[in-house]
């Protein structure tokens, strides 16, 4: 497998705190039964993030296949009590139908179809394989880590198999996201460069 950016050692492990500690809306996971903090982001992957979120609710194939969210808590093991926050996640209208309301719960019952983890230098490399790893074993269907500073896209198809994108490259998920397409230099467009007409 290519080595990951952001090989990051110095960096302490995630703060487990209590429930209490937390605000309603805190931006935690929980693992195990326990509440995990996560790593900020910073302000130009929180930047990255919300771009990638226009292009995909925008996207009419996107919105005719289902939904698409930011920061959402799923639920991936009701007996362990693991319960992921991607960045951005894609739920089919298969698995979760169109008409149904979201619940107002705290982590949504269903496991999304692709998992989006948008990379800070505050990540550690380890927890990042190893929540890979997890969103396939609970039955995501496709990962995307995507690494601002680098401009590169990580495609996992499995833990094992994985698709390196840069800046010059087209993104397409003809399984996941028929219809869809994204070139990536439309995402890692610099703020200095004139926008396309």
């Amino acid at each position: 497998m290519p080595s990951v950016p952001y090989m990051t050692s110095t960096r302490t492990p995630p703060e487990i705190v209590r429930p209490s500690a937390l605000e309603p809306d805190g931006h935690y996971e929980v693992i195990n039964g326990q509440i995990v903090e996560k790593p900020p982001m910073g302000a130009y992957e929180v930047w990255m993030a919300s771009h990638l979120f226009g292009f995909l609710v925008k996207s009419e194939a996107v919105q005719n296949l289902g939904l698409v969210v930011s920061e959402m808590l799923f639920l991936l093991d009701p007996v362990e009590d693991i319960n992921r926050r991607p960045d951005l996640a894609f739920v089919s209208w298969d698995r979760w139908p169109q008409h149904r309301p979201v619940p107002k719960v705290a982590a949504w019952e269903v496991i999304p179809d692709l998992a989006i983890e948008v990379i800070s230098p505050t990540n550690l490399a380890s927890a990042v394989i190893v929540k890979v790893g997890e969103y396939f074993k609970y039955g995501v269907r496709r990962v995307w880590v995507i690494y601002p500073i680098e401009e590169q896209v990580y495609i996992y198809e499995t833990p094992k198999r994985v698709r390196i994108l840069t800046r010059s490259d087209r993104m397409d998920e003809a399984t996941i996201l028929p219809g869809f397409e994204l070139a990536l230099e439309q995402l890692f467009r610099r703020e200095a460069e004139p926008a396309e007409a």
